[in-house]
C-alpha cells in the first residue's frame, strides 16, 4: 500500500522507462500491403489513402527494395487486372498481375517473403469473393465452386513463388481446399496465412478504392463476419486449424484488438493484425490537419496490437514504423 508502493519510480527517466517496458514493436514484426497493376513506369496515388499507391511490377520491385533495406521482413501483394470477368481469370492465370509481380520481386529481392492475398473479389466484374449464380444481384456467393476457384490461384501464386498464401475471400473450407490443391502440386512446404477472422467491416472503404474491388450491388455480409460477433472468431481459427492453416489473421485490427487477445489466447499459432485503409486513412486525415501527432499516434497503436498479442502488424504505415524504431 501507499507510500510503500509507488509505481511512479520506475516512470521517472527515459532509460529507465525503456528498461521496464513491456512491449516492443520491432521492424520484424511488420507486413507492408503492396497493390500491383499492369504497365511500366507506373505510379497513382489512391486518392482517400495518403501515401499508398498503385504501382506498376517494376515499380514494386523498387517498393520492394526499400522495404528490405528497412528492415521489413514481408510484403502482402494485391492485384488489380487489366479485364475482369466472372471466372476471375486475372487471379488464377499463370500471367496474372500478382503473379508477375511475385515472380519480379523473388529475382530481385530473393530474401524478401512475399505473402499474397488470394481472393478473387479484384478479379471479378461484379466485386464479389467468387462464383454468383446468374442473374443474383444480392452478393450471396456459392461456396463450394468458389473453392475450385481459389485452388487454382493459390497454386498459380505459388507457382510464381510466392512463399505465403494467404486466402481471404472467407468461404467455409478454403483453408482445407487450398492446402489440398498446394500439396497435389508439391508445393506442401508453403504456409498458409489465413484471415480466419475477417468481419464485414465498414473500415474497408479505402482499400476498395486502391484495389478496385467494391462490389457492384449488394454486400459481403453473407461471407465475412458480423462485426457484433466474437465467440463465432474462435469458432473460425477452430476450424481453420483443423484444415491445416499454419498462421491465422484477424481483420481489422484497431477496433477489434479484443479478438486478437481471445485469438491468440486459444492457440498457438503466430497470429496477424490487419491494421486496414480505413484505420490508415483515419489517422492520415488527423495527421494532415494538424489534429494528431501521426509518429504518437501510429507507435501507440502498434504498441497496442502488440500488446494485444498479434505477432505480426499488416500495415500501411510500415515504412514510416521502421523508420521510427530503426
Amino acid at each position: 500500500m501507499f507510500p510503500t508502493h509507488r509505481p511512479r519510480r520506475l516512470r521517472q527517466h527515459p532509460q529507465l522507462r525503456r528498461m521496464v517496458q513491456e512491449t516492443l514493436v520491432t521492424q520484424a514484426d511488420l507486413i507492408y500491403p503492396l497493390f500491383a497493376v499492369p504497365g511500366e513506369g507506373f505510379a497513382k496515388e489512391v486518392s482517400s489513402m495518403p501515401g499508398v499507391y498503385q504501382l506498376s511490377v517494376d515499380k514494386i520491385v523498387e517498393e520492394a527494395k526499400e522495404v528490405h533495406d528497412l528492415g521489413i521482413p514481408a510484403i502482402i501483394l494485391f492485384g488489380i487486372p487489366a479485364d475482369k470477368d466472372t471466372d476471375a481469370t486475372g487471379a488464377w492465370h499463370d500471367c496474372g498481375i500478382v503473379q508477375q509481380a511475385t515472380t519480379a520481386v523473388k529475382e530481385a529481392v530473393p530474401d524478401l517473403v512475399v505473402i499474397v492475398d488470394t481472393c478473387l473479389c479484384e478479379y471479378t466484374s461484379h466485386g464479389h469473393c467468387g462464383y454468383l449464380e446468374v442473374g443474383d444481384l444480392s452478393g450471396r456467393v456459392l461456396n463450394d465452386p468458389t473453392l475450385e476457384l481459389l485452388k487454382k490461384t493459390a497454386v498459380a501464386q505459388a507457382k510464381a513463388g510466392a512463399d505465403i498464401i494467404a486466402p481471404s475471400g472467407m468461404m467455409d473450407g478454403f483453408v482445407q481446399a487450398i492446402r489440398a490443391g498446394l500439396d497435389e502440386h508439391g508445393f506442401e512446404d508453403t504456409p498458409i496465412l489465413s484471415y480466419a477472422a475477417k468481419y464485414a467491416s465498414a473500415y474497408y472503404g479505402p482499400f476498395r478504392d486502391a484495389a478496385e474491388s467494391a462490389p457492384q450491388f449488394g454486400d459481403r455480409r453473407t461471407y465475412q463476419m458480423d462485426p457484433a460477433n466474437g465467440t463465432e472468431a474462435l469458432k473460425e481459427i477452430e476450424l481453420d486449424i483443423a484444415e491445416g492453416a499454419d498462421m491465422l489473421m484477424v481483420k481489422p485490427a484497431l477496433a477489434y484488438m479484443d479478438i486478437i487477445w481471445r485469438v491468440k489466447q486459444a492457440t498457438n499459432l503466430p497470429v496477424a493484425a490487419y491494421n486496414v485503409s480505413g484505420e490508415y486513412s483515419m489517422v492520415k486525415a488527423a495527421a494532415l490537419n494538424g489534429w494528431v501527432d501521426e509518429q504518437k499516434v501510429v507507435m501507440e497503436t502498434m504498441t497496442s496490437f502488440k500488446r494485444s498479442g498479434a505477432d505480426l502488424i499488416l500495415t500501411y504505415h510500415a515504412k514510416d514504423v521502421a523508420r521510427w524504431i530503426g
